[in-house]
């Protein structure tokens, strides 16, 4: 009996199927014919390096839109989020280091029975990405602003506009803690470090699950309709609250609280298959360069995917990674004297800083990607304070609106 041969990504010919139970590698079909692969839908990872660009997979020839450029990911496995499902894939494709990760974002394509997951991340220290499996003839970090000039997969090239222009945008969460806290008379006087370490543990269970473009108020731009954000939160602090910390029984205890509910993982406000609603751009290709209307043969790949990739054994690890791994820290801000001056400087900084700080080593001009305009976001009720910091471009939300999003997480 002659063995068969290792799959090759030079191959035209796609290797066996052998499916692990569990895996969603496998089609599906809308009932037109078109068929998209993944059976719980299919996520690619958006790996940003400021000093390198972005890593991008050159697709094995035998897969869908073969010999094109896309980003590395797969199909879903059952119960996966998006996010577990794209650090995992891109770990297998392309070495991905999962510890130098940060999640920035994500952005989806929702077809009710299928759905795309494009998750951004930013790079927090340089690693070395190879082809790690025959998905891949090649795997390479491209700056930003040669993306475009590479034959890219259909459905990545048309969404690729509209996630370039996300790169190099912040978006900063600054919560006045004193107001917000003493929005609700919960007895919060009694014991004003064990109620702020409570909201410090709050906010970083609301950091994990990430924000909906909705709660956000920025989905009236249909680019970002089906996005979700994982923003650097900051919890000023004063007074006595000053003495709060993050590794208080408090802050543990709250950020613990939601953690059954959301199922750890919090990927919050979904649709079909754990993602979320909404799709990015026109709608009329998913993110990560799945073309939803089955370009072509009329079978659908998303970006860096190969169809018929062989399976991954007879049973599936566990999760790997996800947002509780990868969302950034709540960062605790003690004003040294005034608080409302605090978060103005606070405003000030970020609205001032160029996004060298998730990078590898600085300069976003290396990669061509200029620096958008951030998305701050303040949370409080003060009247002053709110005119001092939407002068500096800011966007105030009262402590009701932060309120509803905790008791909702």
């Amino acid at each position: 009996m002659t063995e068969q041969a290792e799959p090759s990504p030079h191959s035209f010919v796609p290797p066996r199927l052998h499916s692990a139970p569990g895996s969603g590698d496998g089609w599906v079909e809308d009932g037109s014919g078109r068929r998209f692969w993944g059976r719980f839908g299919a996520a690619g990872l958006l790996a940003h390096d400021p000093a390198r660009g972005i890593l991008l997979q050159h697709r094995a020839n035998w897969s869908h839109f073969g010999g094109t450029w896309g980003l590395p990911g797969g199909a879903r496995h059952e119960s996966e989020t998006p996010v577990q499902g794209a650090v995992r894939e891109a770990s297998e494709e392309a070495g991905v280091v999962v510890d130098a990760l940060r999640l920035r974002m994500t952005s989806t394509l929702d077809l009710g029975f299928w759905s795309y997951t494009t998750v951004v991340v930013d790079v927090t220290a340089p690693f070395d990405a190879a082809v790690t499996d025959a998905e891949s003839i090649e795997v390479r970090w491209v700056p930003v602003d040669e993306v475009a000039a590479l034959p890219l997969h259909p459905g990545f090239g048309a969404s690729w506009p509209v996630l370039s222009a996300e790169l190099s945008r912040r978006t900063v969460l600054i919560v006045d803690s004193a107001n917000v806290v003493g929005s609700r008379p919960d007895g919060w006087w009694k014991d004003r470090v064990g109620a702020t370490e409570r909201l410090a543990g709050r906010l970083s269970r609301l950091g994990r699950d990430g924000l909906s473009a909705a709660s956000l108020g920025i989905d009236d731009d249909p680019s970002l309709a089906g996005t979700r954000w994982w923003p650097h939160i900051v919890l000023v602090t004063e007074g006595q609250a000053r003495a709060a910390r993050l590794d208080a029984p408090d802050v543990a205890a709250a950020a613990v609280a939601g953690a059954s509910a959301s199922g750890g993982t919090g990927s919050g406000g979904t649709g079909s298959g754990g993602a979320a609603s909404g799709s990015v751009g026109s709608g009329a290709s998913a993110p990560g360069g799945a073309a939803s209307g089955g370009v072509g043969s009329g079978a659908s790949v998303p970006g860096g995917v190969a169809s018929g990739s062989a399976g991954s054994g007879d049973l599936l690890a566990g999760h790997g990674a996800g947002e509780a791994e990868l969302a950034r820290p709540v960062e605790l801000l003690p004003a040294e004297h005034d608080g409302d001056q605090a978060i103005v400087d606070a405003v000030a900084a970020h609205a001032g800083a160029s996004d060298v700080g998730s990078g590898s080593n600085g300069a976003s001009a290396a990669t061509g990607a200029s620096d958008a305009a951030p998305r701050i976001f303040v949370v409080t009720a003060d009247r002053g304070l709110t005119a001092r910091v939407e002068a500096l471009g800011a966007t105030v939300l009262g402590p009701s609106w932060l309120l509803a999003l905790l008791d909702a997480a």
